[in-house]
């Protein structure tokens, strides 16, 4: 039981002063369908956020696909495959694509990669299938598919080129194993780098310090389950790997496997979408074998926040011309993923009017982790004295006049919060001194709210979480009112 408010808050001209009765109080007429607003209600109004603003997919209508996003000074580049029209009736893929983007929701396009300037030579060649890219040494490499049949490389000085054929072969030729050679990923760790490819079995080996050259064997990837699309028994292609601590992740679209090595053996998890990760009109149309084919894609890291780039039909309804899209990916205590979200929201920016946004949906974060919660899936923890979080591009903010911020802790203590806009040390939306009651002795979550004034229609918004007495700081979500 959260106990009730017995005096009035004391507030002063600089912030707000907080009781840990007034924030229970508050939380006791709010929180009733919290936890449903925070897990349904995004669903459900997301149609009437789309006519606002979308950004999945992340370039609409351009047949861009297959993409695996990489961080370069500090810009995301999306390295992909290209379906040529909106008529396609089959894979006709005549050159490969980079995008890159400052924030995940606006995107340029920087490159283009022609068969002709590659080993391939053909300028007629319509199978420029999946890619990847390394780098090392001041130089990228950027790896691409001939088809389902081989994989070569092209050198760079830059994250977009310009783009030279120096092997001028095969990197990997079709003979080289008993599985096809394409669809790679390039997986690096302590300053080596690896190849990973094939579809049904995986094969993985290490690259020379000359990114164009094998160091060794090709080696098969052990799974102790064959799971994917098309049932039990089969995985797929579109191979990835990353890591998150110390566990490996396999990836075969949105199916995984993790291991303690590199080269495995892995033991397979599970799969990332299930009925409920869609948005209504995201869930259809779909590939032949359902919403879990066809996910081509890669996971990323950027300012402490982890995303699922992929391919999406829902919005063309064509599997011969798709799109990308990104969504967040929390990992559970265990490490394994959960299951994501696949709507027009994606990432980088959040609509003030759908509720409630969730603190683990942030763009950059310092001094806090994720937590799982079994309520509401994921919130923020302070670690250290001071915490902060980036939330960019916060749309629909006209006639907002109050945020709202869910908090607790599990110890109990004091702390202080301050909201600036544009930047870290930007204008100051508002700040509050609050304190909580331990939620180990039966409270619950309260609420500190911000009055609002002067904000335009989109902001940036920055919030500092400082630890004053006590100890930790649970932070749940926001809201506007």
């Amino acid at each position: 039981m959260m106990k009730q408010n017995t005096s009035p808050a004391r507030r002063t001209s600089k912030a707000a002063q907080y009781s840990a009765d007034e924030l229970n109080s508050s939380a006791e007429r709010y929180d009733a369908g919290v936890s449903l607003v925070r897990r349904v209600m995004i669903l459900l109004l997301i149609l009437s956020v789309n006519i606002l603003h979308a950004q999945n997919p992340i370039v609409p209508n351009q047949g861009l696909n297959d993409p695996h996003i990489h961080i370069f000074n500090d810009t995301a580049y999306v390295y992909a495959s290209h379906d040529k029209s909106a008529d396609n009736r089959k894979f006709t893929m005549e050159d490969w694509w980079i995008w890159s983007s400052p924030d995940l929701v606006n995107w340029t396009k920087r490159s283009v990669l022609q068969p002709e300037d590659t080993y391939i030579g053909d300028p007629d060649f319509t199978r420029c299938w999946a890619t990847d890219v390394g780098y090392k040494n001041g130089k990228y490499y950027w790896y691409f598919s001939e088809g389902n049949q081989q994989a070569g490389v092209v050198e760079g000085p830059t994250p977009v080129g310009p783009w030279t054929d120096k092997l001028g072969k095969p990197l990997l030729t079709e003979d080289l194993t008993p599985t096809d050679e394409y669809d790679m990923a390039i997986f690096e760790e302590n300053g080596a780098h690896w190849i990973v490819f094939g579809v049904w079995d995986y094969y993985i080996a290490r690259l020379g310090d000359d990114m164009m050259s094998l160091a060794e064997t090709p080696r098969k990837i052990d799974i102790d389950r064959n799971v994917g699309p098309y049932g039990a028994g089969k995985t797929d292609d579109k191979v990835y790997l990353h890591k998150r601590s110390r566990k490996y992740y396999l990836s075969w679209g949105c199916f995984y496997a993790m291991a303690d090595d590199l080269y495995g053996p892995y033991e397979y998890q599970g799969c990332i979408l299930d009925d409920d990760s869609f948005a209504p009109g995201y869930d259809t149309p779909t590939w032949p074998n359902g919403y879990k084919q066809g996910r081509h894609g890669n996971f990323f890291e950027w300012h402490g926040q982890w995303y699922y780039t992929y391919c999406d039909i829902s919005q063309t309804g064509n599997r011969w011309f798709r799109d990308a899209f990104i969504s967040y990916v929390h990992y559970k205590d265990d490490g394994t993923m959960a299951n994501i979200r696949v709507d027009g929201v994606g990432v980088g920016w959040h609509p003030a009017n759908v509720g409630v946004i969730p603190a683990e949906e942030y763009f950059a974060v310092e001094g806090m982790r994720k937590e799982q919660d079994d309520e509401t899936g994921f919130r923020m923890v302070l670690t250290g004295k001071t915490g902060r979080l980036h939330f960019p591009k916060i749309k629909a903010l006209n006639g907002k006049k109050s945020l709202r911020l869910k908090v607790g802790s599990a110890q109990g203590g004091r702390f202080r919060v301050a909201a600036t806009r544009k930047e870290q040390d930007g204008p100051m939306v508002g700040n509050a001194e609050f304190t909580l009651e331990p939620l180990n002795k039966g409270y619950g979550f309260g609420f500190v709210e911000l009055s609002l004034s002067g904000l335009a229609d989109e902001e940036d918004l920055f919030f500092e979480f400082v630890r004053l007495e006590g100890g930790d700081l649970r932070f749940d979500g926001f809201s506007f009112r």
